[in-house]
């Protein structure tokens, strides 16, 4: 008799699915994490990638002020008047042309790209702020300088995780360009 009632507990058949049940929903949002992660980072790096097309834009629009020194091997944004030469630099305008590489659209004063969803954002991006360096004109003052635009942007982008949103990454994306004669 008491083998017949100890005989089910013996039993081990069927604890596994459980376990493997766990595991699957572990890895699930494993996953789910790490996609959301990559996605995040998608989003930083084609932001950054328009933020240098942009900016390189606005370098080779000030290709035109540029003062050709070959001969002493350097450049800047500058243009002659009468018997000196004074800065010429373009700032351009950064912000129109990200917004017609990532198709964004202007909302509060931020520059918004919209879901699929028009209630939701993928991301926003706010706060450009340029600063152009001009590569010195006299020969003496060259310190192995060039003409460069350092640009920074602030981007948000609302990050969710199983179905509930969490805290947005907001991030400070910086970029660089310069330009440097080529003969």
């Amino acid at each position: 008799m008491m083998k017949k009632l100890l005989h089910p507990l013996k039993n081990n058949r069927g604890n596994g699915y459980p376990l493997a049940v766990a595991i699957t929903l572990i890895l699930i949002m494993i996953f789910t994490g790490v996609s959301e992660y990559f996605r995040l980072m998608i989003v930083a790096q084609g932001v950054r990638d328009a933020l240098q097309d942009a900016v390189i834009s606005t370098v080779t629009e000030n290709y035109s002020n540029v003062y050709h020194g070959v001969r002493e091997g350097y450049s800047g944004g500058y243009q002659p008047m009468a018997e000196d030469f004074e800065e010429a630099l373009d700032y351009g305008d950064i912000y129109d042309k990200m917004d017609t590489i990532l198709g964004l659209t202007v909302q509060n004063g931020y520059h918004i790209k919209p879901a699929s969803d028009t209630t939701q954002t993928q991301f926003k991006i706010w706060g450009l702020a340029v600063e152009i360096e001009n590569a010195p004109l006299a020969a003496a003052d060259y310190s192995g300088d060039r003409f460069t635009i350092d640009s920074t942007i602030m981007l948000e982008v609302p990050v969710s995780f199983g179905g509930k949103l969490l805290p947005p990454m907001r991030i400070k994306v910086k970029n660089s360009a310069g330009y440097t004669p080529k003969f």
